[in-house]
């Protein structure tokens, strides 16, 4: 986790796509995902009611991700892609109904770019 962070710093970028041995995209890692953070007192602070209603499955990976020291443990899996020849018009509507900046471009289960909204 180290590496990636240092990565993303010093390339001053605020997200990196996670490949696994064979080059398949299994998530992506992103700022948002150094947020909450046990390390520096940002973690979710759940009540006994909320907690209930979330979920015990969506609490336990609220914990991993946040007490997590592995890219693996805290990227966001199984990212939204789109192709290479996906319209500009469909990457702006994939990113209002997501409510995400970036997404990866693949072609043929491949990464070969990354489409990224600049928000000013």
């Amino acid at each position: 986790m180290i590496d990636a962070i240092k990565t993303m710093l010093s390339h001053h970028i605020s997200g990196l796509p996670v490949i696994d041995q064979d080059g398949a995209l299994i998530g992506i890692l992103s700022d948002g995902d150094f947020i909450r953070r046990v390390e520096v007192g940002t973690e979710k602070r759940r009540g006994r009611w909320l907690a209930m209603l979330a979920g015990t499955n969506q609490v336990a990976l609220d914990f991993a991700r946040q007490h997590g020291r592995k890219v693996s443990q805290i990227m966001s899996p199984d990212p939204i892609t789109v192709e290479e020849d996906t319209s500009l018009e469909q990457v702006v509507q994939l990113m209002e109904s997501h409510g995400v900046t970036r997404f990866p471009v693949m072609r043929d289960k491949k990464l070969v770019g990354w489409s990224r909204a600049r928000i000013s």
